[in-house]
């Protein structure tokens, strides 16, 4: 054992110690570390920091208690006990994915491909054809996007019964850059034909989109965040291929939501209430289908329809709602917020969702500026 005059720590196997590297540091103001009530609830049996002199540094294993909203390994469970024939296929992401403990615990039913993401699809699609239903779990970019030939030819156009869920949409991994953002991938998927395409808020809406459509009959995408996300449900929410879920009414203007732009908006009702104005919030999770009866409903009651979503502006779900305003001849005006039609900027995701008005307050100016 080495000692370091601001504690101790065991040597490597070479004979030298880090010790050293470990001297705490004073905290970032504004930054948030992890709790130790949420730290004492973890499995730490594979992190390499415990024991440490600093009580706020942290590996992969311990950075994943920041992530509660990423439910997908936890129903699954709960699925195959319930007698379905789920196995998932990851590549290299089943830690950030969390879906590691699924497969610890169903080592025959869990399939690890590497960085080989498009190999991973198409095994999908053949586990399928064998009556297994595959359950895809990865990063958004390197599924819906790297992927989207495969995820079009291997198993939409032979209609096959994969469930896909990609995580860290949008701008989530801030800093790790734009080969990691994810802003174009509903305009991709909602134009495949036979591909559901849905996109649960938080974690109780993950259980619940996995839930009520594990016997659907053809393929799912589900487009989730990083797990970090605010809560919006308490107990899984009703979740309809189609459906919607209003949260909240507003006699002023209401915003269509998906992602975490539900919760955004959810605070954003709260900030106007104060300023007199009624906001009404509907979590919009099914985007193909989309709830065109939701769409028409807050077109006759305000005359202006609000979206709110983590993509970019041309393509995604605002302009799936414009193409419902058009070809019903809705009488609204549009106003849609979203990614630019622009690469992002690099930096931590809670300042690039300040910076382009994701976060309540951008909802809130938004909503401010449409009603004018």
């Amino acid at each position: 054992m080495t000692t370091a005059s601001t504690g101790s720590a065991s040597s490597t196997s070479s004979g030298r110690s880090d010790a050293g590297r470990w001297v705490p540091q004073p905290r970032a103001a504004g930054v948030t570390y992890i709790s130790a009530e949420a730290k004492a609830l973890l499995d730490l049996s594979e992190s390499r920091v415990q024991g440490l002199a600093d009580e706020a540094t942290w590996d992969m294993a311990t950075s994943l208690g920041l992530s509660p909203q990423l439910t997908t390994g936890a129903v699954l469970d709960e699925l195959v006990q319930q007698g379905h024939d789920i196995v998932v296929c990851t590549a290299d992401l089943g830690r950030p994915t969390q879906v590691i403990g699924f497969g610890r615990k169903y080592p025959d039913r869990y399939f690890n491909f590497g960085i080989a993401e498009r190999n991973m699809i198409g095994a999908a699609a053949g586990l399928a054809t064998t009556g297994h239903i595959p359950v895809i779990s990865n990063y958004s970019f390197f599924l819906a996007l790297m992927g989207v030939e495969n995820i079009r030819n291997d198993i939409c156009y032979p209609a096959l019964n994969v469930r896909m869920i990609g995580t860290h949409s949008g701008i989530a991994m801030g800093f790790y850059g734009t080969s990691h953002h994810c802003n174009e991938d509903i305009g991709a998927l909602r134009a495949i034909a036979g591909l559901v395409l849905m996109a649960p808020c938080d974690g109780m809406a993950i259980r619940a989109a996995f839930t009520n459509t594990i016997t659907h009959d053809g393929p799912v995408y589900f487009r989730a965040g990083r797990g970090r996300e605010k809560p919006v449900y308490e107990t899984p929410p009703g979740f309809r291929i189609g459906g919607s879920n209003t949260l909240r009414e507003g006699q002023h203007a209401t915003v269509l939501a998906i992602g975490n732009l539900v919760s955004a908006s959810l605070d954003a009702a709260d900030i106007l209430e104060a300023e007199g104005i009624e906001l009404g919030v509907v979590d919009m999770y099914s985007i193909a289908p989309i709830d065109k009866a939701a769409i028409r409903r807050v077109a006759k009651a305000h005359g202006v329809v609000i979206t709110a979503e983590e993509h970019n502006v041309s393509s995604g779900f605002g302009s799936a709602v414009a193409e419902v305003i058009a070809e019903e001849g809705l009488n609204a005006k549009l106003v849609r917020i979203g990614m630019p039609d622009q690469y992002s900027l690099l930096g931590p995701p809670t300042h690039l969702y300040r910076h382009y008005g994701l976060d309540a307050q951008g909802v809130a100016a938004t909503v401010r500026g449409a009603l004018k």
